[in-house]
């Protein structure tokens, strides 16, 4: 058995075992770990959103096809790179998958560089995706601490209100709006009001 770690999650879905047979053979050989399904529909009741993962799908098959398995993913905001596999002919469907974010899409019978060359792609773009739903998923727990009052004074501290004014939208004394504002930069861990925005508004690139 290899002591080397798994680069990642490939998902390989395709109702022609042999095509199945001969990716699951090609990748694990190239030490990723491999599932596959013969069919869009068990892909999506087993696949776990929670993986670094990647998909390479037959955009033509008996039931749900690529281009609907596709609109599921998207339906349920999954970051999920795919790379589609096609068959002669399929090229202009293709063409509409990669409009809706597939990241290419191969011709069949393929070459193996070729196909590894965008199984490395689809993993940067994985790593990535997965960093962003992580700090996406981090900031919006932090947010659900405020109550509805704290919200309403952050979503003005965003907008550039003074606590003045704050307090005259909402109503509420300036030592109220005072308050708020001490406890919303506790429950966000924020140290300065850039800290906040980051949280805030998720841009990591506004400077302090």
């Amino acid at each position: 058995m290899s002591l080397i770690p798994k680069k990642g999650t490939v998902y390989v879905v395709d109702d022609d075992e042999a095509v199945r047979d001969s990716l699951q053979w090609l990748l694990e050989g190239k030490d990723y770990r491999v599932k596959c399904f013969d069919s869009a529909e068990s892909f999506l009741s087993r696949f776990d959103p929670r993986e670094v993962a990647c998909l390479i799908a037959d955009i033509r098959m008996d039931g749900m096809s690529g281009l609907e398995l596709q609109d599921r993913l998207i339906e349920r905001k999954s970051p999920l790179p795919i790379v589609f596999i096609t068959g002669h002919g399929d090229v202009p469907m293709a063409v509409t998958t990669m409009k809706k974010g597939a990241i290419d899409f191969i011709e069949k019978p393929f070459k193996e560089e070729e196909l590894l060359s965008l199984v490395e792609r689809m993993f940067d773009q994985a790593r990535l995706a997965f960093s962003q739903h992580q700090e996406q998923a981090s900031r919006e727990a932090l947010l659900s601490r405020l109550t509805t009052r704290e919200s309403q004074v952050l979503e003005r501290i965003v907008a550039g209100r003074l606590n003045k004014q704050i307090a005259d939208d909402l109503g509420i004394s300036i030592k109220t709006v005072e308050a708020h504002r001490a406890n919303i930069m506790e429950k966000l861990n924020a140290n300065t009001v850039a800290d906040l925005l980051k949280i805030a508004l998720g841009a990591q690139h506004i400077k302090a």
